[in-house]
């Protein structure tokens, strides 16, 4: 989600409010999410070394300075585990089946890519490559009409789900080493799948995806915030009346 900026001299007190109700509605759900007491030790020490606050008097006055009380300190240090234990005990349950949902657009392959616009030099082409009679990345390399000419045609890895639908399906259901000829649009093609690499629901792809199911809560928490907090946010446009002279 983009937002676009606002003059804040214009509009000031719509920036608390809006602030305050996106936070009011964000806080909401995980205020009640429990930290340890080791836990929320380890996040106000790693704070204070943060900051080189490594007295009491010192940690006492940064916070007096701050207008926060322990627990409020507690609570702003801990902040940030709150969010990614309320992702685990909101979607951590769900995420298998969400991904293997989703598996096929998180898949990666490596594919040649040889395109022209000629439709009768792609045919010449595609025998050449058929036949043997010269490699792919030459031929792509002296003929494809689009960046992949600098790699020999080679391209990736990429994930399934960033490439056009129905390049994506052909590569899914491809064969590797296989050459075959694709039209797309006004290009004439010729794919040849190299390798598959099939998503593995890993650590990183963990918090890909609690990482999406947030934003997609955090947009959803947005869209309950009145009409001139969506104004001021630039996630809607003010309408303007124009009244004839």
């Amino acid at each position: 989600m983009r937002f676009k900026s606002r003059d804040p001299t214009a509009a000031g007190k719509l920036s608390d409010d809006a602030a305050a109700n996106l936070r009011k509605h964000h806080d909401r759900a995980i205020i009640n999410v429990e930290c340890t007491i080791e836990e929320i030790d380890a996040a106000c020490q790693q704070f204070y070394q943060r900051w080189n606050l490594t007295t009491e008097i010192q940690q006492q006055m940064w916070r007096s300075h701050c207008g926060l009380s322990q627990l409020q300190f507690e609570e702003m240090t801990t902040r940030s585990l709150r969010i990614e234990k309320f992702k685990q005990i909101s979607w951590g349950r769900k995420l298998e089946s969400h991904f293997l949902q989703r598996k096929q657009e998180f898949d990666r392959v490596i594919y040649s890519l040889l395109r022209t616009k000629d439709q009768n030099v792609a045919q010449e082409l595609f025998f050449r490559i058929s036949e043997g009679e010269q490699s792919f990345a030459e031929l792509a390399q002296q003929y494809s009409e689009g960046t992949e000419a600098e790699t020999g045609g080679l391209i990736g890895p990429v994930e399934l789900g960033t490439l056009h639908t129905k390049l994506a399906d052909l590569l899914h259901t491809s064969q590797i080493s296989h050459v075959q000829p694709f039209g797309l649009g006004e290009w004439c093609m010729i794919i040849r799948l190299e390798k598959r690499i099939p998503a593995q629901l890993d650590e990183q792809m963990r918090d890909r995806l609690l990482q999406e199911k947030f934003d997609a809560w955090l947009q959803e928490q947005v869209q309950q915030l009145g009409d001139g907090d969506k104004v001021w946010l630039g996630i809607v446009q003010e309408s303007v009346e124009i009244t004839a002279a």
